[in-house]
């Protein structure tokens, strides 16, 4: 760490450091604005939230980005840029890097404080993170791979369809009694259950549903806020035949009205035919980047995942063996 980080200015940014190894963390309690240029510190702190405009700004802006989890890097110098509202997929082996990429992605880690390192969503390089849901929502894959293990908490089980929406606006797990539940919470959360065909699953325990049913509900979650960016790690995971096809019809229309969809995955089925454009990843590298028509060969997907790939088609859509 520069010498020239004190730690009088962490603490009255309401932060503190975790030192891992050779490599140190920055931690903070609220809504900040620290910046390290060549070394310098800018030491202001900002606790207005500004309004964006998120169809002229990009979505993610990703410079000389390193990520250490423990003592090790895992993520190497990435440089990216995903526009606002754009499709995009990242392809990669399981271990590349894909999870602590989204991380990064959704401020739940952070890179490296190095010069010219920078990072920087819909604009902006610093984030309260319940303001970021309300532009970027994140559907993320559960520890152990498993839909279990996606739901916000153990309370989510017991909680109703619709009221697992609701309590997304709060990023609880459910509507605890302290919560004020606003009228137009409630229709948002009703549009976002219509949105995602599942109407019918409001008055349902969601753990008595379904695994597609399941990731509907957690999917509706994401869209109470009407955000413009999806993010979806691994979205047909755990997912049978039948519900798999349901959820990439309801992926295709979200994308026909308009949200950006990121999919991180390692299945070529979940690559909707409205992606673009492809990230390939390995060994915590960006190693390839392009539209899809040059990205999804048989070459470049053997090369990346180490095995011959073949590739087979079904009118739109792809799939390999």
């Amino acid at each position: 760490m520069s010498e020239s980080i004190e730690a009088a200015d962490i603490q009255a940014a309401g932060g503190f450091v975790m030192l891992q190894g050779n490599f140190a963390t920055l931690v903070f309690r609220k809504r900040f604005s620290l910046k390290v240029v060549d070394g310098v510190m800018d030491k202001s702190i900002s606790n207005k939230s500004k309004t964006i405009d998120c169809a002229e700004t990009p979505f993610l802006e990703l410079r000389k980005v390193n990520v250490a989890r423990g003592d090790r890097v895992v993520l190497h110098d990435l440089n990216l840029t995903i526009r606002a509202g754009e499709h995009v997929a990242i392809l990669g082996p399981n271990g590349c890097g894909k999870s602590t990429l989204i991380l990064a992605m959704t401020c739940q880690i952070y890179p490296i404080v190095k010069p010219g390192m920078t990072v920087r969503i819909f604009g902006r390089e610093r984030w309260d993170l319940t303001e970021l849901r309300k532009h970027f929502g994140v559907v993320a894959a559960g520890p152990r791979g498993d839909l279990a293990g996606e739901l916000p908490g153990e309370r989510t089980a017991v909680t109703t369809g619709l009221d697992a929406v609701i309590a997304g606006f709060f990023s609880a797990s459910t509507l605890w009694p302290n919560l004020h539940v606003t009228s137009e919470m409630r229709a948002r959360a009703k549009e976002a259950l219509e949105r995602m065909e599942a109407t019918h699953l409001a008055g349902q325990m969601v753990g008595t549903m379904s695994a597609g049913e399941r990731r509907r509900i957690l999917i509706a979650r994401a869209l109470v806020h009407r955000p413009r960016q999806l993010l979806l790690d691994e979205p047909s995971n755990a997912l049978d035949l039948a519900a798999q096809r349901e959820m990439r019809e309801t992926l295709r229309r979200l994308a026909s009205e308009g949200t950006g969809l990121v999919l991180v995955t390692h299945y070529l089925g979940d690559i909707l035919p409205e992606i673009e454009r492809i990230i390939l990843m390995r060994a915590g590298r960006i190693v390839g980047e392009g539209p899809r028509e040059e990205m999804l060969t048989e070459a470049k997907l053997s090369e990346l995942f180490h095995v011959p790939v073949r590739i087979g088609r079904d009118e739109q859509w792809l799939h390999s063996w």
